[in-house]
Order: C-alpha cells, then sequence, then structure tokens
C-alpha cells in the first residue's frame, strides 16, 4: 500500500479525532472571517444613532467611520513581519484580544477621541485577521481541503457583515416601540444606548474566537522555519495521519535544502534575475491599480453608509435597516453564485460583467437622487440669523422650524413639506469648514443641530495641517460663526426610497458577482512567486488607503454637493476599473502560475494567453 492509499484508508476510520480537529481548525478560522466582517459592517446599523445623540459632525463621524480602515492599513503593513517573528496563533490570539477591548471603549465612549481609539483598535484587529488567519490556513490545510478553508473564510466574512445588519434592524424596531409612546427625551435616551449596545452584542465572538486559537497549533511550516522540527511534526499529527505528517515533513526538508543550495551555488543566477523585470513590474502594477480602482466603486462606504444613505432616499428608520440586511444578503448569497462560475466563465468575463453592472447602477442611483436634490433651497440667511452671541448654534430641528425657514425663503411651492424635511448646514470658523450631518423634520427624538468652535477647529497642528495647510489657527480661534451653506431639503417618499435600495442592491449584486469574487484571486495570480507576499502587501496598503480616504470624505461631499455627485464619481471611477481590466488583465482561467509568469515575461505570448 502506498502513502495515499495508507493516507485514505486512516483518514476514513471511525472516530477519526484528525476530523474533528480540522472541523475545529475551520470553525476558528471562520470566527476570524466573522469578525472581519462585523469590523467591516457592524457600524451601518450603529451609524443612524451615533449620529442622532453623538453631536459629531459630518467630517468627525466620517472619521469614525474612516478609522477602522484606517487602523486596517496600519496593520497590514506589519501583518507580515508580526506573523513572521511572534508566530502565526498568538498573532491570531493578539487580533482577537483587540477587537474585544475595543468593544467597551466603543460602548463606554462619550466624546470624539476615545471613539477614534476604539474604531481604530476594531481596523488594527482586522487588518491582522485578514493577513493572519488565510495565511495560518494556508499553511495547516492539508492541500486537498486547502480551498475549502478559504472559501470558510471568505463565507463567513461575508455573513458577519449580514450579522451586523440583523443586530442593527433588531434595535431599529426597539427604536420604532419606544418612540410610539416615550417622550423626546426617552427616545434620545434610548438611541445613546442602542448604538452602545449594538456594539457590546458583537462582543462574544470575538471572545469565542480568542478561547478557540488558544486550542489550536501553531503553524507547523512556521516551525519548521524556526527550527523546531519535532513541534512542527507535533503540529502536523494534529490534523494529518502518521503517513501523511511523514511526507509532508519530508517535502519541507527537501524544499529547505533546495533553497539552500540555491542561496550558495546561484548567488550570480539571482543578480541576473532583476525585480525590474516585465515579470514583475507589469503585474505588480496592474495588481496595484486593480486593487485601488475596486475601492473607488465605493464598496466599503456604501456598505458603512448603507442605512444612512436609505434614510436620506425616503425610507424609515425600521425600513432602512431592512434595507440594509437586504443588501448584506445579497452579498452573501450572490458571492456563492459567483465562486461557482470562476472558474467556468473566467476571471476576466466577470470582471468585465460586475464592472459594467456597476456602472449603470450607479447612474440609476445618481439620477434618482438628483431628482430629489434640485429642490433644495439654500436658508443660510435666515440659519445666521440664529447663531448667538457666543458664536454657537443649537437648533432643533422640526416641522415648525423647517415652516419657518420655508416661510424665510419666501417659498411658495408644494416640493418641500415641513413636515417631511431635511436639513444640514455647512458653516466655517476663520479658514476651517465643516459640516453637519442631515437630520429630519419627521425624526422623533433627534439630535438638535449643535454647532460649535470645537467641532470645526483641529486639535493639533498636523490635524491642522491635513484639513487645510493654509489656514489660520490662531485666527480661527476668535473668528466669527459663518454659516456657508444651509441646505433645505424635502425627504422624499418611501416609493423613492426602495428605488435608491433596488439600485443598491443591483450594484451588490454585480459588485458579489465579479470585483467581489475575482479582485483577490487575480492578485494572488497576478503576483509572481518571488514578489508575491511584498507585492500582495504593498498592494493592499494601497487598497486600505484608499478606502479609508473614500470613506473620510463621504459625508463632508455629501454635504456639500449631494448624494447624486458621489454616485456618479463612483460610476466614473468604475469606468476607469472597466477598461483596465478589458485591456491590460490577462484571462488567468485554467493557467499555472507559472504560465502567467511566463506571459508577462513574453508580451509574444499574450494573444494565445488572451485566446
Amino acid at each position: 500500500m502506498n502513502n495515499s492509499e495508507a493516507a485514505q484508508s486512516s483518514a476514513t476510520a471511525p472516530g477519526d479525532s484528525k476530523t474533528t480537529y480540522n472541523r475545529f481548525l475551520l470553525l476558528v478560522a471562520g470566527l476570524g472571517g466573522l469578525l472581519y466582517g462585523v469590523d467591516v459592517g457592524i457600524i451601518g446599523g450603529a451609524l443612524p444613532y451615533l449620529e442622532a445623540t453623538s453631536h459629531l459632525n459630518a467630517g468627525q463621524l466620517s472619521i469614525i467611520v474612516a478609522a477602522v480602515l484606517l487602523g486596517s492599513v496600519i496593520s497590514t503593513l506589519f501583518a507580515g513581519l508580526l506573523a513572521d517573528w511572534m508566530g502565526r496563533r498568538p498573532l491570531m490570539i493578539l487580533s482577537g484580544l483587540l477587537f474585544v477591548f475595543s468593544i467597551p471603549v466603543i460602548a463606554l465612549s462619550h466624546g470624539y477621541s476615545p471613539l477614534f481609539f476604539g474604531r481604530l483598535l476594531q481596523g488594527i484587529s482586522g487588518g491582522l485577521i485578514g493577513i493572519v488567519v488565510p495565511l495560518y490556513l494556508a499553511e495547516c490545510l492539508k492541500a486537498s481541503t486547502r480551498g475549502k478553508g478559504t472559501g470558510v473564510f471568505q463565507w463567513l466574512l461575508t455573513l458577519g457583515v449580514v450579522s451586523a445588519a440583523l443586530i442593527g434592524i433588531y434595535y431599529s424596531y426597539r427604536v420604532a416601540a419606544v418612540e410610539r409612546v416615550a417622550t423626546p427625551a426617552a427616545i434620545f435616551a434610548f438611541k445613546n444606548q442602542a448604538w452602545r449596545r449594538i456594539f457590546w452584542v458583537s462582543l462574544p465572538p470575538g471572545l469565542l474566537f480568542v478561547l478557540g486559537s488558544f486550542f489550536l497549533a501553531e503553524s507547523p511550516r512556521w516551525l519548521f522555519k524556526r527550527g523546531k522540527k519535532e513541534q512542527a511534526y507535533a503540529a502536523l499529527l494534529r490534523s494529518r495521519t502518521k503517513e501523511q505528517a511523514d511526507v509532508e515533513l519530508s517535502e519541507m526538508e527537501e524544499t529547505a535544502l533546495a533553497v539552500h543550495a540555491q542561496s550558495t551555488s546561484a548567488a550570480g543566477a539571482k543578480v541576473k534575475d532583476s525585480l525590474l523585470r516585465r515579470k514583475y513590474v507589469v503585474p505588480f502594477l496592474l495588481a496595484c491599480a486593480i486593487l485601488l480602482v475596486n475601492q473607488a466603486t465605493g464598496i466599503n462606504s456604501l456598505i458603512a453608509y448603507n442605512t444612512g444613505i436609505l434614510l436620506q432616499s425616503g425610507l424609515s428608520d425600521v425600513s432602512a435597516h431592512w434595507g440594509y440586511v437586504v443588501f448584506t444578503c445579497v452579498n452573501f448569497l450572490v458571492t456563492i453564485v459567483g465562486m461557482t462560475l470562476v472558474d467556468k466563465k473566467g476571471r476576466k468575463f466577470l470582471f468585465i460583467l460586475g464592472t459594467s453592472g456597476i456602472v449603470v447602477s450607479m447612474l440609476v442611483v445618481g439620477l434618482l437622487f438628483i431628482k430629489t436634490e434640485r429642490a433644495n433651497l439654500d436658508c443660510r440667511d435666515a440659519i445666521q440669523a440664529m447663531v448667538q452671541p457666543d458664536q454657537t448654534l443649537t437648533l432643533p430641528f422640526d416641522a415648525d422650524v423647517a415652516k419657518k425657514l420655508l416661510a424665510s425663503e419666501n417659498y411658495s411651492g408644494n416640493l418641500i413639506s415641513p413636515d417631511r424635511a431635511s436639513l444640514e448646514v455647512i458653516y466655517s470658523y476663520g479658514g476651517f469648514t465643516a459640516e453637519t450631518s442631515f437630520v429630519r423634520s419627521d425624526e422623533k427624538g433627534a439630535a438638535p443641530i449643535h454647532i460649535t468652535r470645537e467641532g470645526a477647529i483641529p486639535n493639533s497642528k498636523l490635524e491642522a495641517l491635513m484639513k487645510d495647510p493654509f489656514a489660520n489657527v490662531e485666527e480661527a480661534r476668535t473668528a466669527p460663526l459663518r454659516i456657508q451653506k444651509a441646505v433645505l431639503g424635502q425627504v422624499p417618499n418611501a416609493g423613492h426610497g426602495w428605488l435608491v435600495a433596488l439600485g443598491l442592491y443591483m450594484f451588490m449584486a454585480f459588485y458579489a458577482l465579479g470585483p467581489g469574487v475575482c479582485v483577490w484571486l487575480a492578485l494572488s495570480e497576478l503576483m509572481p512567486t518571488r514578489i508575491r507576499s511584498n507585492g500582495m502587501s504593498i498592494a493592499l496598503v494601497l487598497n486600505q488607503m484608499v478606502s479609508t480616504i473614500l470613506a473620510g470624505i463621504f459625508l463632508p461631499f455629501v454635504s456639500k454637493y449631494g448624494y447624486s455627485r458621489i454616485f456618479f464619481v463612483f460610476a466614473a471611477c468604475t469606468v476607469v476599473y472597466l477598461l483596465i481590466v478589458a485591456i491590460f488583465l490577462p484571462e488567468t482561467k485554467g493557467k499555472t502560475l507559472e504560465e502567467i509568469e511566463e506571459y508577462f515575461d513574453d508580451p509574444k505570448r499574450s494573444r494565445a494567453m488572451a485566446s
């Protein structure tokens, strides 16, 4: 009996503890994916209540959302180094502990700084999990189950986003029930607790991930690289039969000997194999470009701000949260469809189909919003007259206030109703400008518009430099409050809101079918073996930086230019995406990594491979 037959016979033996351990390993790794999805999606359900009760302006709220992505950028830079230094399992434990610690920091926070710090910790945790868990799976799972393991991580990642949405919908019902019977003060207090409880509910998966990681074995590959051959063999035996472990350990030894021989006898060849060759530079630049434009579709921003977008499109609080649940479920379900098609239809086909659909859906949503935004009024003079002597403004916005503002503008039309109006204010102190979030006159228990100098002026020179390098901080500390713009508009009806929701569902379906499935696969396939780890790290950092910037400017951009223009910007970026994949991306379906590498090294092979 050969090794493979013996391994198969042993693996099918009844009561095999190896099967149990492998399932446990996949469960823990799946919890890591779940946490990563919760990191991305939890803010979507919490943001409307945080926005209504925190007194943070639009810029600060955008930074709170973007802090997770910023943390992910930071941790992605060092995740590979940390995984090599401290080991895969300890880094998994550390990432889980950071997530667990971030929850009370956020849920117990009062003010901008602790909220930012807690969300930053969440992002650092998510970035570490996103690197170390797939790395751990690749090094621990057998070749026959490696694809399944990675699929479980990705599948539960989308499930994490769905779970976050379901948590949000539960609390939207709780808020709706309170609004029917309670006073405005009680409604405000409950909303203030609702966003905190949404974060508390995400704590148990983090605790389970940490606890489960303690019972996993360290990566056998990492142990072997550290010279711990016996421990590596013991780690292999936890998930493999003795015959399988012997074979894999022998392969590790052979590979190590081959690498050592190459390093001592082929130094000259290494010099000749310059990193500036086409097969390294071209796929690296192509992968970076794809990841940059992938985030420029607005995917992370549309997940984070989805509930707020649906609220402004005309849906009620409960309906908007349900809309977000459906949005995440579309992502979850269509991802499965994309995974079944990617090896049948090819990467390039799905990329082109997906990006084309994204362009159409973003144009549809942008056109829907532009119809309602054309009726907006600028009431800045009336709002300026309400500024208090201490250069602050506190304005509870309800139907009576909306009626007075309409009267101040001599409005006689019927497109804006005081009972269903929205207001947002752009203001400045000296050279520093800030924006409030949209508030609705029909929202019970909503916090008043509250404008203070602290909300616009940076707290440090670095923040001032990033916000406006030409503005004078000292002058802004004594400058009067100026209302730059006060946009009074009509909140559309529910029918309009569901049309916007359908447009967003179409976006999510095409994204999940194309870029959502193919982008990470294309990244790993395009990068040549020699630069894969460092190249992927650089490309992922660029990816997260674009995502962070977009999330950080989303609300300020919307406040100044409206939702319609942000969707048109996303559509334009996706057109660039479509052109890149249509013109420059080769079809890699059925090609070995060596064939892909050779394609980029020899342009004459382009036609043969493309066909």
